[in-house]
């Protein structure tokens, strides 16, 4: 359904999946990184939350999806 970045202190590259859409919201999974490790959480949105959320810049929208990383060799 769509990835986006969230906007993090330091070079953290936390990021958040839209797993379901709902009438009044997203069901989403949200990916930190904690020092090595992923920090893997599924939670509820509300729409107005995160609409917000993307006019204030706190999620920006990826080109590719999070779960799908290619590498060049």
């Amino acid at each position: 359904m769509g990835s986006y970045t969230l906007k993090s202190i330091g070079k953290s590259t936390d990021y958040m999946t839209i797993v379901r859409e709902m009438d009044d919201g997203y069901v989403v999974r949200i990916v930190r990184d904690k020092d090595g490790y992923n920090d893997v959480t599924t939670d509820y949105i509300s729409k107005t939350l995160f609409d917000s959320c993307i006019r204030t810049g706190y999620l920006t929208k990826m080109n590719t999806p999070a779960d799908k990383t290619a590498v060049n060799a």
